[in-house]
């Protein structure tokens, strides 16, 4: 069965960016793009994900009960990963999670831009949980509401960027995550304005799952 991509949040728009991203970045795996109706439209603090952890679960069961190769939770704030990944028989990642582990690989000192302030602890508590906390400078805010990515793309992309320009001169770092989901939408435009690499969490997760999906 494919690599089900399942996205935390009810906005079927941002499951079909992160399905077409992944896409592009594995083409050799088959993927799904399933999205959580019952969820808030974004998951922008602890209250929404705490809103969207029920729904998700039970997708994770659905997915698992079908078959699925393998699940990616769609939020870069891993909505439930440890929790989905104890339910679930094949591999569970989470794009945050695997962007992280990337740049670790990479011996890469990282900055991560995401949306809102507000998620900014949920991020360092992760990346401190994952045992990365050495070598993340920084977590920054654009202040980019997460459904104003594709709402208004082009002023959303200035904005990233221009933080992502900020934290380059500023960080010494060698790699900046963005992160949200929704920046699959303006990735281009931030790799097009840095010399530092820029590392797209949904791209790098679907990079990560063919790895782990490999049967040789």
């Amino acid at each position: 069965m494919a690599v089900i991509i399942i996205n935390p949040n009810s906005t079927c728009s941002m499951t079909d960016a992160m399905l077409a991203q992944a896409r592009r970045a594995a083409p050799e795996l088959v993927f799904e793009g399933w999205t959580s109706h019952d969820a808030p439209p974004a998951i922008q603090g602890t209250a929404d994900g705490e809103a969207a952890r029920a729904p998700l679960l039970k997708l994770v069961r659905q997915a698992s009960v079908q078959g699925a190769e393998g699940i990616i939770i769609g939020c870069f704030d891993d909505t439930a990963l440890e929790e989905a990944a104890t339910i679930a028989d094949c591999p569970v990642i989470g794009i945050g999670q695997a962007s992280y582990h990337y740049a670790a690989l990479r011996n890469w000192r990282f900055s991560v831009v995401t949306t809102l302030s507000v998620s900014i602890p949920i991020i360092q508590s992760n990346i401190e949980r994952y045992g990365l906390g050495q070598i993340v400078s920084k977590v920054r805010a654009s202040e980019i509401p997460v459904l104003e990515l594709e709402k208004n793309t082009f002023l959303a992309g200035k904005v990233v960027a221009q933080e992502a320009l900020v934290a380059e001169q500023e960080d010494s770092i060698s790699a900046i995550i963005l992160g949200c989901a929704g920046m699959v939408e303006v990735v281009d435009t931030v790799r097009s304005q840095l010399s530092t690499a820029v590392i797209d969490p949904v791209e790098c997760a679907a990079q990560c799952m063919l790895w782990i999906t490999q049967k040789n």
